[in-house]
């Protein structure tokens, strides 16, 4: 097995503690009410990271779509061509208009 370096948010490793605190019996299931209050979520959704924490580990927590683009973003070519009309009629444009 492999070890290697996985990005998280201050958010995630505020998850990862609270979730090995509960894994580990130091906050009880039953308390998952608990961690759900200092987490900010539900109880059914504590529970749900928490299986998944426990079956494929801490980088189970980080968000699935890091490091993908978006799925929102404008076509570079049509950027481009907006970019261009822009230029062409507003010569002048500049980030303080």
């Amino acid at each position: 097995m492999t070890v290697g370096w996985v990005l998280m948010s201050e958010r995630e490793l505020d998850r990862v503690e609270v979730l090995s605190q509960v894994s580990q019996g130091r906050m009880t299931a039953v308390t998952a009410v608990t961690a759900a209050n200092v987490l900010g979520l539900s109880r059914r959704q504590v529970h749900r990271l928490l299986k998944r924490f426990e079956s494929e580990g801490a980088a189970s927590i980080r968000h699935k779509a890091r490091g993908r683009p978006s799925t929102r973003r404008i076509d570079p070519g049509l950027r481009e061509y907006a970019v261009s009309l822009v230029r062409e009629q507003f010569a002048d444009f500049g980030p303080t208009l």
